[in-house]
């Protein structure tokens, strides 16, 4: 692989970044610098790490930053969710970050099987 670009679950995790700015566009004012910055850090967090894994060249390392990048993304997913207990945003609001967010751990589990194999 040439570059982290060619990963889809970059480029997802991209989409993801853009669905969460936009979410964070709908919290009350008194959420601008709590919840909203901590929900645009972890969703950036994820495909940062994915990037940063895969150009360090190493099975051990990519496996390590995706496991982080996971982190990230459960994280994310959790403050969406409180975000939607709150009444801050609804279902359908989240609809679109919420999909993204389980089809990215999806590919981030599969992608660490997958370096576990050519790790062992």
């Amino acid at each position: 692989m040439a570059s982290y670009k060619d990963l889809t679950v970059w480029q997802k995790s991209m989409s993801l970044v853009m669905e969460v700015y936009r979410l964070v566009k709908l919290l009350p004012t008194e959420e601008r610098f709590a919840l909203s910055d901590q929900m645009r850090r972890c969703s950036v967090s994820i495909p940062s790490n994915i990037a940063e894994g895969q150009a360090r060249n190493s099975h051990k390392e990519f496996i390590r930053f995706l496991c982080i990048a996971q982190g990230s993304r459960a994280e994310l997913e959790t403050q969406i969710q409180i975000c939607i207990r709150l009444n801050y945003i609804t279902e359908q609001q989240s609809k679109v970050a919420l999909q993204l967010c389980d089809e990215i751990s999806r590919m981030i589990r599969a992608l660490i099987q997958k370096e576990e194999s050519y790790k062992n």
